[in-house]
């Protein structure tokens, strides 16, 4: 894999993490009762899984024109740090839902 396609996988890592954090930190602000900030909090989440995806569609992209360049264990780690972080962004709707009606 080359150097390109390691700094794609790392920035989807990266983005992922952020999101993933924010979507936490917006459970914890419902917790707490703070609806309006978990709520932009969400909105944080969404904003860094975005960034995220967008780097793993330019990989699809490359993949799809016939340039990419093979799999290894950063990419695979890349590729399940974004869709774990996507779930939990996932499931701190459906636990701020609950704490509103708590």
């Amino acid at each position: 894999m080359n150097n390109k396609m390691n700094e794609i996988a790392f920035q989807i890592i990266l983005f992922a993490g952020n999101g993933k954090s924010s979507a936490m930190e917006a459970i914890q602000e419902a917790k707490e009762g703070n609806f309006e900030e978990a709520e932009a909090k969400l909105k944080e989440a969404g904003e860094e899984l975005g960034k995220a995806h967008g780097f793993q569609t330019e990989l699809l992209q490359q993949e799809a024109q016939g340039n990419g360049q093979g799999v290894n264990v950063i990419l695979v780690h890349s590729q399940d740090h974004l869709m774990t972080a996507m779930t939990v962004r996932d499931l701190a709707v459906e636990i701020i839902e609950l704490y509103k009606f708590k």
